[in-house]
């Protein structure tokens, strides 16, 4: 999945540096709105196949929440911070963090909210975190725990990243992972907008 995305950035990278000027990118610019759209239906399907996940929300009652306002907050912190040391806005540096690792949604919000710099770059920092985490879940779990695991995952915890989950952790953080990418997902595009 990450060799893909890499391959996919690269492509794209190669196609607006050297492929034809055309109507394919200026019909996909146009229809980004229903782009995002569908991304958003696919992750509530995705959702909605899981069964199991409503019993175990109501095992938990309200301690589930517990994990996704860390992963929430602790993110639009890091934004804050990353901007305050890079000199860029504070506003930009948390809606790029808001992402939480959904590259392909918090890019193009991004884009036409501050510019296709601004945007190319919240891009890039989210799905950097989604490979940081692949890395960095297996030490995670073996020095820290966990819960833990879930926290560099941010949004991905649900989908990329929950291979990982399953193959490092257990049963009931997988579950944890699960509902803590699903809150998470949810928050993205309201987040992104609010703190930016």
């Amino acid at each position: 999945m990450v060799l893909f995305a890499l391959a996919a950035l690269v492509l794209g990278i190669l196609w607006g540096a050297y492929g034809p000027d055309g109507t394919l990118i200026d019909m996909i610019a146009s229809h980004s709105d229903w782009i995002l759209y569908l991304l958003m239906l696919l992750v509530g399907i995705s959702v909605g196949l899981n069964r199991d996940i409503g019993k175990k929300i109501k095992e938990y009652h309200i301690k589930i929440f517990i994990i996704p306002f860390g992963v929430v907050t602790g993110s639009v912190l890091g934004g804050w911070a990353a901007a305050f040391v890079l000199g860029m806005p504070l506003n930009q540096g948390a809606a790029i963090a808001s992402g939480m690792g959904w590259y392909s949604l918090s890019g193009v919000m991004i884009t036409e909210m501050y510019g296709a710099t601004v945007g190319s770059i919240s891009f890039l920092c989210n799905l950097m975190r989604e490979i940081f985490s692949f890395f960095s879940i297996p030490w995670i779990s073996r020095h820290l725990n966990y819960y833990t695991c879930i926290a560099p995952a941010g949004a991905t915890s649900e989908d990329t990243t929950l291979s990982m989950m399953v193959r490092y952790t257990n049963e009931e953080t997988v579950v944890m992972s699960v509902f803590n990418g699903i809150i998470c997902s949810a928050l993205v595009p309201i987040l992104t907008r609010l703190v930016g």
